[in-house]
């Protein structure tokens, strides 16, 4: 593995493991604590139909995979505070048209894009330095954002009656949760993929929850939790040449299985 860090791939892979891990795990507590699992699952095979798009057009796919992870973020936020009665419907509704968009576009598209496949199920090896430009952009915001509105934050995901009274507004920030969960889905899908990137944003924070007690405790322990997995996972799909979004995720499940046998 040594010999390996000489390659400019695995050096690129590495440093997109630790910078979609820190996002992850920021934005995977949000995610966790909000209870807003299906939603960023249904953003994130939402983006499907912005990747088709942007190669059916031409464009830089992370690109037109941001563009529509954002407005359907931005949709299910307004679907979601101001229809409550038919959540579950509206969002699996958008999250199979999402991928059927994506589908069609594809096969619109002359020839056969054999890059789509890293999107589906993550290709960390692939990662390139606009990739990894990307991350570090998104990590900065996120870190910001946090940081700055950190109380607001917190008060809208643990009580948010509580915030409406304080003078918060809870529709922003929930939008706001949900646009950045877009722009992390977006970042993590050329790590672990689309199939996979929920159990990335949600995994390390379950096993956060066992250590943290507070929320940004939370936040860092998962972050930590998850730049473990994803370097443990690519020298294991390194020496045993298998997908490397596969293998963070194998580790991450068995590291929480591993945690739960010895807390018990």
């Amino acid at each position: 593995m040594i010999e390996a860090l000489s390659y400019d791939f695995v050096q690129n892979a590495l440093f997109a493991g630790v910078l979609i891990s820190i996002a992850a795990g920021i934005i995977g507590s949000l995610v966790v604590v909000n209870r807003i699992t299906f939603l960023a699952g249904g953003i994130a095979h939402s983006s499907y139909g912005g990747i088709g798009l942007a190669i059916f057009l031409g464009l830089p796919i992370l690109l037109g995979a941001t563009v529509f992870a954002v407005l359907s973020a931005i949709f299910i936020a307004f679907i979601t505070q101001n229809n409550k009665n038919r959540i579950d419907s509206i969002i699996g509704m958008m999250w199979a048209l999402g991928m059927a968009i994506g589908i069609v576009f594809v096969d619109l598209t002359p020839g056969y894009n054999v890059d789509l496949m890293s999107y589906l199920f993550g290709s960390i090896i692939a990662v390139s330095n606009e990739d990894i430009l990307y991350m570090a952009s998104l990590d900065i915001i996120i870190i910001s954002l946090v940081v700055f509105f950190y109380k607001e934050i917190l008060a809208v995901s643990y009580d948010s009656e509580f915030a409406k009274l304080r003078g918060i507004s809870v529709k922003f920030f929930y939008t706001l949760i949900l646009i950045l969960a877009a722009l992390c889905v977006v970042a993590a899908i050329r790590v672990v993929g689309l199939i996979l990137v929920i159990a990335l944003l949600t995994i390390p924070t379950y096993l956060a929850e066992v250590f943290a007690s507070r929320l940004s405790s939370m936040m860092i322990i998962s972050s930590l939790f998850a730049v473990f997995f994803t370097i443990s996972g690519l020298i294991i799909s390194y020496f045993f040449d298998i997908s490397s979004g596969a293998s963070i995720i194998i580790v991450g499940v068995a590291t929480l299985l591993a945690v739960k046998v010895v807390k018990r």
